[in-house]
């Protein structure tokens, strides 16, 4: 396998994807077009074809940042292969190259590596990765809102939508400099200067923001007198399932992220059965949030990869 073909993803190439998500429909909220483009930089990601699969993976991703699990700043990261046998293909890379892992695998893939006859042999460690676990919902449990369950999230709703004289917008290119704004703003408030995951995160949004037409997604903002005070983006993840990318609101304004999740989920893909939130990081807050609206599963990730010898 020579990954010296492999290509940077730019916008040309979303056709290409979305055939491979299509055909292969995906569960882990990072696989669709949108996400992938907008973190590309982040993980400085590279793709190419191979065997009927694509493949995803970064060189230099543990050289900047240190984290591989197997000690190794040299590691290939790579995501799960998309495509018909993605369990071959992995243990076939394994068998390629020493110093690899595999992030954010879905555990029907890792089932599925267990019983490869090959897995025994190749020394494979399996790590759960829980703070990556996507947090999956009935879209019409977060529509409604409905009984004792959701009571906090409604009240924080009544709230805003009692208090404030707001303006529900769909996002067109006309509001995408407004919904960029209150991404500033929201960022000079919590100095994402002096933390690297939201400094890394607002690139992301501004470079999905400024190809909002190229790439496909959906999106909403709300504005109270004149000032968007929260917005949100998210587009199809599979047939039955709309995954949320990004979220935002002035914490100033009371219930205006309960305002900006429920109103979208009424107007914008209103037939999906399912919501996939996203992970939570390992941020307490971020954690406490997703799990104030129930999920009905979460979608467990893990990471492989093999021990470096010493």
């Amino acid at each position: 396998m020579d990954l010296s073909t492999a290509k940077e993803i730019k916008l040309e190439d979303k056709g290409l994807f979305d055939k491979y998500f299509q055909n292969y429909p995906p569960q882990t909220s990072e696989f669709t077009f949108t996400n992938l483009y907008m973190w590309r930089n982040f993980y400085g990601l590279f793709f190419m074809e191979w065997e009927g699969h694509l493949l995803l993976f970064s060189r230099d991703v543990f050289k900047k940042r240190k984290t591989a699990m197997s000690g190794s700043d040299n590691a290939l990261f790579f995501f799960a292969p998309i495509g018909p046998k993605p369990a071959d293909v992995i243990i076939t890379l394994f068998e390629n190259f020493n110093e690899i892992e595999f992030h954010r695998i879905p555990e029907q893939l890792t089932e599925n590596l267990r019983s490869h006859e090959k897995f025994p042999a190749l020394n494979i460690e399996i790590f759960e990765d829980r703070d990556n676990w996507d947090y999956v919902y009935e879209g019409e449990n977060l529509r409604d809102l409905l009984g004792n369950r959701y009571r906090q999230n409604r009240r924080w709703l009544n709230k805003f939508l009692e208090n404030y004289d707001y303006e529900f917008k769909i996002l067109t290119e006309d509001e995408v400099a407004k919904t960029k704004k209150l991404q500033l703003e929201w960022c000079i408030l919590r100095e994402c200067e002096d933390d690297e995951g939201l400094e890394q995160e607002e690139k992301a949004i501004y470079d999905a923001l400024d190809n909002f037409s190229s790439l496909g997604f959906k999106g909403a903002l709300i504005c109270v007198d004149n000032k968007c005070v929260a917005y949100t983006f998210g587009e199809m993840l599979n047939s039955d399932t709309i995954v949320i990318h990004i979220e935002k609101a002035h914490m100033e304004y009371e219930g205006a992220y309960q305002a900006i999740s429920n109103l979208f989920l009424k107007s914008s893909f209103i037939n999906a059965m399912f919501v996939n939130r996203e992970q939570d990081l390992g941020v307490p807050g971020l954690r406490r949030a997703k799990e104030s609206y129930k999920p009905i599963h979460m979608v467990q990730k893990s990471i492989l990869y093999r021990k470096t010898s010493k």
